[in-house]
């Protein structure tokens, strides 16, 4: 059972994801910022990540940049508010990139995706 681990400040979105991607299988593990994730990716050994980019006290960007120096092929997803980030250079590190929606159905499709890509399948 594959793994995600939400990072987001808004405890309402984690919570409605971690309901809605727990229906569909997968465990979650939840952080509400990006500070000391280091760290939680080595304890809660994540197979995709989903990180918020304005968050109130860390930037995601800069978060994506510390998970890619260490934990180089870990998928990481971007779920923004805001599409103009899309075009944000540093965006391009990232896996993939969604606008959040109430409608859960675009990011679970690029979770499938980009464990579809790097996770082996398990019986």
């Amino acid at each position: 059972m594959p793994k995600v681990l939400i990072v987001d400040d808004e405890k309402h979105i984690r919570l409605l994801y971690a309901e809605e991607l727990e229906e569909d299988g997968y465990k979650v593990a939840l952080a509400s910022d990006g500070v000391g994730i280091l760290e939680r990716i080595e304890k809660e050994g994540p197979d995709v990540v989903v990180l918020d980019i304005k968050m109130v006290s860390s930037n995601g960007l800069d978060v994506l940049q510390e998970i890619r120096n260490r934990f180089y092929n870990l998928p990481v997803i971007l779920c923004s508010a805001y599409g103009s980030y899309k075009v944000d250079i540093k965006s391009i590190a990232a896996d993939a990139y969604v606008v959040k929606s109430s409608d859960l159905t675009e990011l679970k499709n690029k979770i499938a995706q980009v464990l579809e890509t790097t996770v082996p399948m398990k019986e």
